[in-house]
């Protein structure tokens, strides 16, 4: 604060007591100017006794005027002493600095602080580096946390405008000149505080969950004598591991474990990447699958039980994503560790046929059925939405298709349907006309995708509480919430491979019409790449009921013909492929003149995978003020993680993302600079 301000203040508050006689002595004068004019006589004595006090007091103020004087200035000095003193000698570190950060005083506290003496004269970043003068110029960062000599200070500043004059009267030791603003620093030393800061977080307790993704087909491939040998030497490597960790397991079924860690040691097995995702798969006595392993943890909560929620949708997640894999879940933030490898392709049907009688019982208790997919929908969104239409229908259901743009890929089999005599004209209809149907008895089936922001229309998903989610993709961070019934496998080929599947068990009597067969084995063989891709014993079992429901390979392959000025474009694509360390290729799909680029960019980047040396490629489509990326590979890159970084998801080998407010070049450059970022992480 200003010292003059100060100064007028108390000269102002001496001033206002010598005044109160001068107010009185008016008054009397009033007072004996009444008197007088009521009686003369009275008027003299009040006179004279007025008289008498104006002469005491003027005589008391003459005479005692030099000590009230010297007393002042004996005050004024000794209050100046007395400041500058505690503030020397003040156990809170504090420095004085002008605009520039030049140091111009400190007391000693500061000086034994940064141990330098009270003369130092230097910038402030001489002392402290992270204190540059850009700093200095922001008003608004007053306060900083900085490390110096192994302790751990908070500075705060303040500005306040002050001039040489003015710092002399406060007592520093000022030489220079100094104008414009002041700052005040004060060191607070937290080093115990953050120590102890430190101390209770890494004592906070992380929730996990172990779960063995493929216990019982590994089993399956080994000696029955052999089983319990094999899975004590699971058990004592997973206790091993955490035990190394001050970690406590308990196995709570055959197949799953519950772990409770310290912060500290997790963030120790976090930065190891889980090693042992690994550790199990060594494991081996003649077997011929190897064990893999999916964790879930959950950490960030504020209290116990809500860590172990975190904990449950973690490894929810991981085994919907396909298993062999780590998530950690912190509130709304999840991180992804492991999934380089192949999911397991499971023999057993059982959940289809739990799945299909869940649904069975859904759909009996409502009386309409929406089935919707993805936006611009493709062959396997169109064909499985299909599938389950057949199936409501099989119980006498109302069901719609929400199916706002017909693209292209799906048009030829579109226009079979509306050329049946039978067609129901409202079988497809928009997202708008949905909303202005659906009601309280009704269901939403979702095929081909499981993000709420991807559907063909978000806002139906919003309208009941009967959701159903059928979808081959790995879940992410974004999910369809409240779902009463889900079935997401990521190991299948396509949701036309799960709904056909479902199909077989949902009812005895359920009777296909060819084009229906046909939809759903295109969808299938659009996924597959003509069956060659992601395909399994039971892809092969689902198309092969297909046939026998009527589908027919040939009729199929003439709706999904090409005319010449695709493939032109797609030769252009090839031609112009940017080859990216000698195993990535990306190149760019032409919008223009194409009515479905984004079917064009997802041929293409499967075509490209045929040039020896390339592992994975990746197509970006500008569409619709958005840049569309097809990623695919072989099964040595996981294009699935690769696309998740940009927002997306996906498969192992199949993967995709939207990217918007960027052009062309830019996300070349945001996948250049992704594959570098996981090649120096070792993600690939």
């Amino acid at each position: 604060m200003d010292k003059k301000i100060g100064q007028q203040g108390i000269q102002s508050r001496i001033l206002n007591h010598f005044k109160w006689p001068m107010l009185i002595t008016l008054l009397l004068i009033l007072f004996s100017a009444g008197v007088f004019v009521i009686n003369v006589y009275a008027g003299m004595y009040v006179m004279i006794l007025l008289i008498v006090y104006v002469a005491v007091v003027t005589l008391i103020y003459w005479r005692r005027r030099e000590l009230i004087t010297s007393e002042l200035i004996n005050f004024a000095m000794g209050y100046g002493q007395i400041q500058k003193r505690i503030l020397k000698e003040l156990h809170v570190p504090y420095a004085l600095l002008d605009e520039n950060g030049d140091i111009i005083w400190m007391n000693n506290s500061f000086s034994a602080a940064v141990g330098k003496e009270r003369s130092y004269r230097k910038n402030i970043s001489t002392i402290f580096e992270e204190l540059s003068m850009e700093w200095l110029q922001k008003a608004d960062q007053d306060i900083m946390t900085i490390e110096h000599e192994s302790r751990i200070y908070r500075i705060e500043m303040y500005r306040m405008a002050m001039d040489s004059e003015s710092a002399r009267d406060n007592q520093f030791d000022v030489s220079a000149d100094i104008s414009g603003n002041l700052i005040g620093m004060y060191l607070y030393d937290e080093t115990e505080l953050q120590k102890i800061k430190t101390e209770v977080e890494d004592q906070r307790a992380v929730m996990g969950q172990l779960y063995l993704d493929n216990y019982d087909e590994a089993l399956e491939t080994i000696e029955e004598v052999r089983r319990s040998l094999l899975l004590a030497l699971i058990d004592r490597r997973i206790n091993k591991y955490f035990t190394n960790y001050d970690g406590i397991v308990r196995k709570v079924e055959a197949d799953k474990y519950f772990v409770i860690l310290k912060d500290r040691a997790f963030r120790e097995i976090k930065k190891n990447k889980f090693s042992l995702i690994q550790e199990v798969k060594t494991v081996n006595i003649g077997n011929d699958m190897a064990v893999t392993l999916s964790m879930g943890f959950g950490i960030g909560g504020k209290t116990y039980s809500e860590n172990y929620e975190y904990s449950r949708a973690a490894i929810d997640l991981a085994l919907g994503r396909g298993g062999d894999q780590v998530v950690i879940k912190s509130g709304d933030h999840n991180e992804y560790f492991g999934g380089k490898t192949k999911q397991i392709d499971r023999n057993t049907r059982v959940k289809a046929r739990v799945k299909a009688h869940a649904l069975r019982e859904i759909m009996e208790a409502n009386e309409k059925i929406f089935i919707m997919g993805h936006a611009i929908p493709d062959a396997d969104c169109f064909g499985a939405a299909v599938g389950v239409q057949r199936a409501a229908k099989t119980i006498n259901r109302r069901a719609y298709v929400v199916v706002d743009d017909t693209a292209v890929s799906i048009r030829p089999l579109v226009q079979r349907f509306r050329e049946m005599k039978d067609f129901d004209p409202e079988l497809f209809i928009s997202g708008a006309r949905a909303l202005e149907l659906v009601d309280a008895s009704s269901a939403v089936v979702v095929v081909d995708v499981n993000k709420p922001s991807m559907c063909e229309c978000p806002e139906l998903l919003e309208r009941t509480k009967n959701i159903v989610v059928f979808d081959h993709h790995r879940q992410g961070s974004e999910v369809i919430r409240n779902a009463v019934l889900a079935y997401i496998e990521p190991y299948a080929s396509s949701a036309c491979e799960m709904v056909a599947e479902m199909l077989q068990y949902f009812d005895e009597n359920i009777r296909m019409k060819n084009v229906e067969a046909d939809s759903i084995y295109a969808g299938m063989m659009i996924d597959t790449n003509n069956f060659v891709t992601k395909t399994g014993v039971r892809t092969f079992e689902a198309a092969a009921y297909l046939r026998r429901c009527g589908a027919d390979v040939t009729r199929v392959r003439r709706m999904f013909r090409e005319d010449m000025a695709t493939n032109k474009v797609r030769a252009a694509m090839i031609l112009d492929a940017e080859v990216y360390k000698e195993r990535f290729v990306i190149t760019v799909c032409p919008s223009e003149g194409l009515e479905s680029p984004t079917v064009v960019g997802a041929q293409t980047a499967n075509e490209l995978l045929n040039i020896i040396g390339i592992r994975a490629s990746f197509v970006l489509t500008p569409y619709k003020q958005q840049i569309y990326v097809s990623a695919r590979s072989l099964e040595d890159i996981n294009v699935q993680r690769i696309m998740e970084r940009l927002g997306g998801g996906g498969h192992l080998t199949t993967a995709g993302a939207q990217l918007s407010g960027c052009t062309v070049e830019e996300a070349r450059k945001l996948i250049h600079d992704t594959i570098d970022q996981m090649e120096e992480e070792g993600e690939l």
